[in-house]
């Protein structure tokens, strides 16, 4: 299982096995890189064992703490704070720690094992619990070396993933193989083997100052982000920053550079001589040189051209596994590029989600008139694949006999209604559930491509606006000051970038607070500069040189995937797109990537 995960943790590994209790570590130093940082590392009592991924921001204050309590340490890592921890205070140490983390933890006189996962769900950790036997791994492939695993696709999963482009529940494509929920901690008894799972933080946008003033709003934002950068930049190897043309990790480099003597920075841009409209403006490379130049960093670039799917696509597939949001080839080069120079890079992921980044998706439940209203609107916007009616096209008569069509509406709506507190009466408030929602399923997503494409590189990736401080306070922040007049906004469709940008261009009030924070750091061209996601110009090169590709991937007599999607449906959607009727980029995007998953994992 471990050597599965090998790509993981390059610099050494570690085994604890006690009768039928094992723990295996693959381990990336970052944080004291002598042997005395080495997993899985024993409490000084002898009571816990533990095996941990991630980093914990906050270890030196932790650990000050902990010494003042008797506790003594030999290293200077954070993973002996989080077992000193654990042996201080028990299992609700986890809800002290600022930092991402995926965490086994076995307690050797009670017999019990502790699975645990971040706030955020920043470090991946999955699960397979059956007859008795629970496997957990920072990666399903871990799980698949066990012998009696049998590898079976989830049709439930599936059905799921075609009208999301991700999951909203904890399922995976592999049956019986399920992903810990972020804050939240399983216990399971060696001997009586029973699982209970325990909640222990949730994000709450229900409850904002509205006594907050935006001055005050910017002040407090200013400090905290800056606070998050600097605990962020904590590490005893090289730190680098990601560099788009864009606010966000422009913010990121301008705290960062601050803190060494000369910051590396990161930029994908992309092969223009092929791509024709609005995606000829895809490449931020001039905007991040622009930046690169302003706060005098080392600067590296890498270009990809249409060519670069298809040599990276099985790569991808196989370290993603758990397929989630988006075109991310380009996350794997850009990583790959960072990882040889660095070992850490900070992302600008999560700013959009907590300080509303995306206005035209919240017009949609903006004049919503009650709960039902509200659902009906944003579930319509976010089959982002294949809507439910479309669905007996989509799938085989056989995958349809083993689904229900009208489950994926359900889980939808199970994400708000798990949350007691959400309210449906007013427009913040419902701008509110959309904060909510997208922060527990969009995000999420974002954060597990970006986990396994850099962590397959052996680069770690680090978040600062998901610092705990931070995020505490940006909840708190009326809807007001975050956004402008929604009520203007109009319908578009998200495989349309050239609509987004004219979305923009029109009502450009997203992330006011943020804006206005940083003033005092960026160029007034990149705080001014229109918001653009990172993406690929695929929608031009699946109609050009990428045509082929997809259609000798997808639609051949060896296509796996066909046992699963009617191959009258893809031929349907590849149709449309090369003959500009429809743009499907999202959609073709996730059919080769489940094409390539059933080569990869089912055989």
């Amino acid at each position: 299982m471990s050597d599965a995960i090998a790509h993981r943790g390059p610099d050494g590994e570690g085994y604890y096995v006690n009768e039928n209790i094992a723990l295996g570590h693959k381990r990336l130093a970052i944080l004291d890189m002598s042997d005395k940082g080495l997993q899985p590392m024993h409490s000084k009592d002898g009571q816990w064992v533990i095996t941990f991924n991630g980093c914990i921001y906050n270890y030196l204050e932790l650990k000050k703490e902990l010494e003042s309590l008797g506790r003594t340490f030999i290293s200077q890592s954070d993973t002996e704070v989080i077992v000193e921890g654990l042996a201080q205070f028990g299992i609700d140490y986890f809800t002290k720690l600022n930092g991402m983390f995926a965490v086994g933890a076995y307690h050797k006189l009670s017999q019990q094992l502790y699975l645990s996962r971040d706030r955020f769900g920043v470090k991946p950790l999955y699960y397979y619990f059956q007859n008795g036997t629970l496997l957990f791994s920072s990666e399903i492939k871990a799980i698949l070396a066990y012998p009696k695993f049998i590898n079976e696709l989830n049709h439930y999963a599936l059905n799921e993933y075609f009208t999301f482009q991700n999951q909203f529940t904890y399922t995976t494509l592999f049956n019986n193989v399920f992903m810990l929920p972020a804050a939240n901690t399983i216990c399971i008894n060696k001997n009586t083997r029973e699982l209970h799972h325990n909640p222990w933080w949730d994000y709450d946008f229900t409850e904002p100052d509205n006594t907050m003033t935006f001055e005050d709003a910017v002040s407090e934002t200013k400090r905290l982000f800056q606070q998050a950068v600097s605990r962020q930049m904590i590490a005893h190897v090289p730190v680098g920053s990601y560099l788009s043309g864009g606010m966000d990790s422009g913010s990121i480099t301008a705290i960062a550079s601050s803190h060494v003597e000369r910051l590396t920075t990161f930029t994908c841009g992309f092969d223009m001589s092929q791509v024709t409209g609005v995606e000829a403006n895809y490449d931020e490379r001039r905007d991040a040189e622009l930046m690169a130049n302003f706060f005098k960093t080392e600067h590296y670039e890498q270009v990809i051209n249409a060519g670069d799917l298809r040599w990276s696509l099985p790569k991808v597939v196989h370290h993603l596994e758990d397929l989630r949001v988006g075109m991310s080839y380009p996350n794997y080069y850009i990583s790959r590029l960072a990882s040889k120079f660095v070992k850490v890079c900070l992302q600008g992921t999560g700013g959009d989600e907590l300080y509303g980044g995306y206005p035209w998706r919240y017009y949609r439940v903006f004049n919503s008139i009650n709960q039902e209203d509200f659902f009906n609107q944003y579930y319509n916007f976010w089959q982002r694949l294949v809507p439910d009616n479309e669905k007996p096209q989509l799938f085989t008569l056989n995958t349809l006999n083993q689904i229900d069509v009208e489950e994926p509406r359900k889980i939808f709506e199970r994400v708000f209604l798990f949350n007691k507190k959400l309210r449906y009466d007013t427009p913040e408030e419902h701008i509110q559930n959309s904060l909510y929602f997208e922060i527990k399923t969009f995000l999420p997503g974002l954060l597990l491509v970006g986990d396994k494409l850099s962590m397959a590189n052996g680069l770690e990736e680090r978040f600062p606006f998901l610092d705990n401080d931070l995020v505490n306070f940006s909840q708190k922040i009326p809807v007001k000051h975050k956004l402008g007049n929604l009520s203007a906004m109009k319908k578009i469709n998200e495989n349309d970038f050239g609509a987004k940008k004219q979305s923009y261009k029109e009502h450009d009030d997203g992330k006011n607070v943020l804006r206005k924070a940083m003033l005092d750091f960026l160029p007034k061209e990149i705080i001014n500069r229109k918001k653009q996601g990172f993406s690929a110009p695929d929608e031009s090169w699946y109609r050009g040189e990428n045509a082929e590709y997809v259609k000798d991937l997808l639609l051949n007599n060896k296509t796996f995937s066909t046992e699963f999607i009617q191959k009258s449906y893809i031929e349907k959607i590849i149709n449309q797109h090369i003959n500009h009727k429809i743009n499907h980029r999202l959609l073709i995007w996730s059919l080769m990537n489940f094409e390539m998953w059933c080569q990869q994992f089912l055989k």
